[in-house]
């Protein structure tokens, strides 16, 4: 197993150890942190009394089913899963299957949050969950070419102008007498 997933399983592990009060369970063996979500965060699901090393967690309300493994402090299983952004407030279902038994219990889902209609001039705008447009990367200044649409838009779409095209006709100019220059001075040196 990967350094990254054990320390997540670690992570998991002491935030169940750590936080024994804010937990649901409905009898089944199932236990959620916290016990009433928000849409979009992520919970830690402890199953106990699980013969099995490892199992699945699978909800409706969860973005993808949760992997649990061993804890190794009493036995139990520990994994984290995330809850869905859309689903709606209410009870879900939990199940997870150890060997040949079935464990199951309630995730209990909170009102979305929804911010207050009045503006608060020191409130941090939040950010999205997901990204809502593409990113400008990698090609370089091309981004903003392509954005052009071909109209014109952008004034490098047009090419160099006379102002460009004399710098570097002088600039070729300097460059051959310098050439000239120093080819001279290396034929009088070998005379």
């Amino acid at each position: 197993m990967g350094s990254l997933k054990v320390t997540l399983c670690a992570g998991a592990a002491l935030a169940a150890v750590l936080t024994p009060t804010a937990y649901a369970t409905d009898g089944g063996g199932v236990t959620v942190t916290p016990a009433r979500p928000a849409p979009g965060t992520d919970v830690t699901l402890r199953v106990a009394d699980c013969t099995e090393k490892t199992a699945v967690a699978v909800s409706v309300a969860f973005v993808s089913d949760a992997r649990l493994t061993f804890a190794g402090t009493d036995g139990a299983l520990v994994g984290a899963g995330r809850v869905r952004n859309t689903v709606t407030a209410g009870a879900y279902a939990v199940k997870v299957r150890c060997g040949t038994a079935e464990h199951t219990g309630t995730l209990n889902i909170a009102e979305k949050h929804h911010p207050s209609t009045e503006a608060d001039p020191y409130a941090r705008p939040s950010a999205p969950s997901s990204p809502v447009a593409p990113v400008d990367a990698g090609g370089g200044g091309t981004a903003r070419l392509a954005a052009a649409d071909g109209r014109g838009d952008d004034a490098r779409a047009e090419g160099p102008g006379t102002a460009h095209a004399v710098t570097g006709l002088i600039l070729a100019g300097v460059a051959a007498v310098a050439v000239a220059l120093r080819s001279a001075r290396r034929s009088r040196g070998t005379d």
